[in-house]
């Protein structure tokens, strides 16, 4: 059907820059007589509508440091250089609030699966119920496709152990997500981790939230510390959830696939798989994120000021919001599609 849908298209595209190329290269063969650069797929980034993915606190922010009417000219890149405007402690006190609300709901649903469900205490204790607000929390909400490798963080479980269960500078993990029904091997991730979620030597702090859906996708991506992504290069074709974090506020943990190739500037959250060598991908992965993890993420979340904001971190915050926001919204996105595609398919007809 691709092959098909290929032949009778006047255009194809992808749904970034590296799909774009992974894609040309796999279809090539239906254009033998052009080079790879030259086969008729283009690209087009994907993007997330900012009116619906904005958390409504951060936007009322916004509109006081932005302007009443931001919203109109949301895919308007300078605008967003106003973020530099928003003092880090109201940046902080939205963002704390915020994972407040995400951290009530998780243990809000662990409560009533315990007394309505008569669940074991096990099952209650895997769905957060232990979950610290004041805790480094990384968010992973997405399908439990095997190539996304949701459990890739739990390949040297003694090492995770020791940065679940730090004294000082703990961190915590939120899973959310569904494998498909005759997905056997997703399944069986989802298993993983949730049997981590129950075993105590992580410390209670794995939680994994089950029915997830477009209502808690809002807690997760208005309310985590980082947003978690490991795909198993070039499998990753965008990543859209990662762009809602992005735009608030939350920086990115992730391989450089999909769209974060294009998103990642250095300041705006931490990349790994780079320098991927032959041989065990998922063990370098993992040395990759782990290390990211104790010397860069780790230590910049803990480093507060008096008052308990911590600017570096608000930092990395704040250039996530500028670098990605416009970039990154479904209005870029359509305005791209119009000029590349719809305006000469209209002329053409």
């Amino acid at each position: 059907m691709t092959a098909f849908a290929l032949r009778i298209s006047g255009y194809g595209n992808a749904v970034s820059k590296k799909h774009g190329e992974v894609t040309r290269r796999m279809w090539q063969s239906l254009w033998p007589e052009s080079p790879e650069d030259n086969v008729p797929i283009d690209h087009v980034t994907n993007g997330v509508h900012v009116p619906t993915w904005i958390e409504p606190k951060l936007e009322l922010l916004f509109n006081k440091y932005l302007g009443p009417d931001w919203l109109q000219d949301h895919d308007n890149s300078s605008l967003w250089e106003g973020i530099d405007k928003v003092p880090d402690d109201e940046l902080w006190q939205t963002h704390y609030w915020l994972k407040i609300k995400l951290i009530d709901a998780v243990r809000e649903r662990s409560r009533q699966l315990w007394a309505k469900e008569r669940v074991s205490p096990s099952i209650g204790l895997a769905g957060g119920a232990l979950l610290d607000p004041s805790v480094l929390t990384l968010g992973f909400a997405r399908r439990f496709a095997t190539y996304k490798r949701a459990d890739l963080i739990f390949y040297d479980t003694e090492r995770l152990k020791k940065l679940l269960n730090d004294r000082w500078r703990p961190i915590q993990i939120i899973f959310a997500g569904k494998a498909h029904p005759a997905d056997d091997p997703g399944k069986r991730i989802l298993q993983r981790v949730f049997n981590a979620a129950r075993d105590p030597e992580m410390g209670g702090r794995i939680a994994f939230v089950e029915d997830y859906g477009e209502q808690f996708a809002q807690y997760m991506v208005h309310g985590v510390d980082v947003w978690l992504n490991t795909p198993l290069p070039p499998m990753e074709a965008s990543g859209t959830s990662g762009m809602k974090a992005a735009l608030n506020g939350v920086p990115q943990l992730s391989i450089m696939d999909g769209w974060w190739i294009e998103g990642f500037n250095g300041k705006n959250g931490w990349a790994f798989g780079q320098e991927r060598q032959d041989g065990n991908g998922d063990q370098q992965d993992a040395e990759g994120l782990y290390g990211i993890l104790e010397k860069e993420v780790i230590p910049l979340y803990y480093k507060v000021s008096d008052n308990g904001t911590p600017h570096d971190w608000v930092r990395v915050m704040k250039e996530s919001i500028k670098s990605n926001a416009a970039k990154f919204s479904s209005r870029r996105m359509v305005k791209e599609y119009v000029e590349k595609f719809y305006k000469k398919a209209l002329e053409e007809a």
